[in-house]
């Protein structure tokens, strides 16, 4: 690295350090101890599937590479799209893999098969998993986190925990709002409350004795987790943040929702997902992922940039993915259709190698020629980054299942 480079490093970490630092000094959220720091996760999810062409795998000059030029990034001889420019200069940070190839053009499968790394339904998403496989007994928060606005709803509701019931059930935060009733009702007297919970827990041992518990189980584990975030709403505050934070991070619901999130992994979530919406361009392609970039892009080195100079990058594994890619063939409405043959995802952070691209595609990018990526080989992978064994199995009321698919395995050339 050059001095020149390296001098621009330093004054944009000294830049984060004063600017988003302060917020954290100002209102401490209760991090984990430095002394044994949590892995966790983040998802940020590009519902819709961004087209690799416009991103990570451009193909500029080809029949199907689109009007954009590639650029040189942080790392000699890779090249990504001209829409990514802030990304390009921290290649050298993150992890691309070209070549994945889940054979699904459906969104509602798509989303699922990516965050579970099957087809057969009824298996918990990565952040359910997570949440169950990082669990520490001393946990009070939720262990899954899902950050999103309010629609579309019709192919990101997919359910999350599966077999694993409803405490790791993903708790949903909608329209960058803190969900409901937080702050009880001042009507309600504590004497009140107390004579109320008294109740609830005699009814529940009077219903127990007679009839199956899972669903009073299931009924308390969401009231315990209600109490518990009334008691630590302050973790949902943004107000609490340095307007030079918000601003960096961007007033769109992308940024403040990533800003969030940093919250949330700060006091100690271990999964967080993120989406980012509308990504699937049918039509007007090239103009709209000029849009959805110039939201990501430099949000996205934001928030990577904030975890670094936390502290937290280190045990936090960023992941970076869409349902599905995009047609390398453009249609008579300059738009991309759904394409599942050949697409890209990206990483960072924990347990993954940096400045590292994986896989590859053809000339006109439409079915992978390198080290081809399932979507099985991926929940592998991420699982593995984060120290959870992978080969294991979940045992639960007595019968067992494989943490992640058995045909596929973690790809090691990815792993640090």
């Amino acid at each position: 690295m050059s001095s020149r480079k390296s001098k621009l490093t330093v004054s944009r970490r000294t830049v984060l350090a004063g600017a988003l630092g302060c917020g954290a000094l100002a209102y401490p959220l209760r991090a984990e101890s430095a002394a044994a720091p949590r892995k966790q996760l983040l998802l940020l999810f590009l519902s819709g599937g961004a087209s690799q062409l416009e991103t990570w795998d451009p193909k500029p000059g080809t029949k199907t590479g689109g009007p954009f030029r590639s650029i040189a990034t942080s790392v000699p001889g890779v090249h990504i799209g001209e829409l990514l420019p802030h990304s390009a200069k921290i290649m050298h940070r993150l992890t691309v893999v070209r070549s994945v190839n889940s054979n699904i053009p459906d969104h509602f499968m798509g989303h699922y098969a990516m965050q579970s790394g099957r087809i057969v339904p009824g298996y918990p998403v990565l952040g359910s998993a997570v949440a169950k496989l990082l669990e520490r007994p001393d946990d009070m928060l939720p262990g899954y986190v899902s950050i999103r606005r309010d629609g579309p709803k019709a192919y990101t509701d997919v359910g999350d925990a599966g077999f694993l019931g409803a405490k790791y059930e993903g708790v949903r935060i909608q329209n960058n709002q803190p969900p409901e009733n937080l702050v009880q009702p001042k009507t309600v007297k504590p004497s009140m409350a107390e004579t109320a919970e008294r109740v609830r827990q005699s009814s529940n041992d009077r219903f127990r004795q007679k009839r199956d518990s899972t669903p009073i189980h299931a009924y308390s584990t969401t009231f315990d987790q209600a109490n518990v975030l009334m008691q630590r709403r302050e973790i949902f505050d943004l107000s609490q943040e340095s307007p030079v934070a918000h601003e960096l991070y961007g007033k769109h619901d992308f940024g403040q929702n990533c800003l969030l999130a940093r919250r949330l992994l700060q006091s100690g979530v271990s999964c967080v997902r993120v989406t980012h919406f509308d990504w699937d361009a049918h039509q007007d392609n090239f103009y709209w992922h000029q849009i959805r970039c110039a939201e990501f892009d430099r949000t996205l080195v934001t928030l990577l940039d904030d975890l670094e100079q936390r502290g937290m990058l280190e045990h936090t594994l960023v992941v970076i993915s869409g349902e599905m890619g995009r047609t390398p063939q453009i249609n008579n409405l300059g738009g991309r259709d759904h394409w599942g043959k050949a697409w890209s995802v990206a990483m960072a952070g924990c347990g993954v190698k940096p400045g590292l691209v994986y896989g590859s595609t053809n000339e006109t990018g439409n079915e992978v020629k390198d080290d081809v990526v399932t979507l099985g080989d991926l929940f592998h992978t991420y699982l593995t980054a984060l120290g959870i064994d992978s080969s294991g199995k979940y045992e639960i009321d007595g019968q067992t299942n494989p943490i992640a698919d058995p045909a596929a395995k973690p790809i090691s050339a990815l792993l640090a």
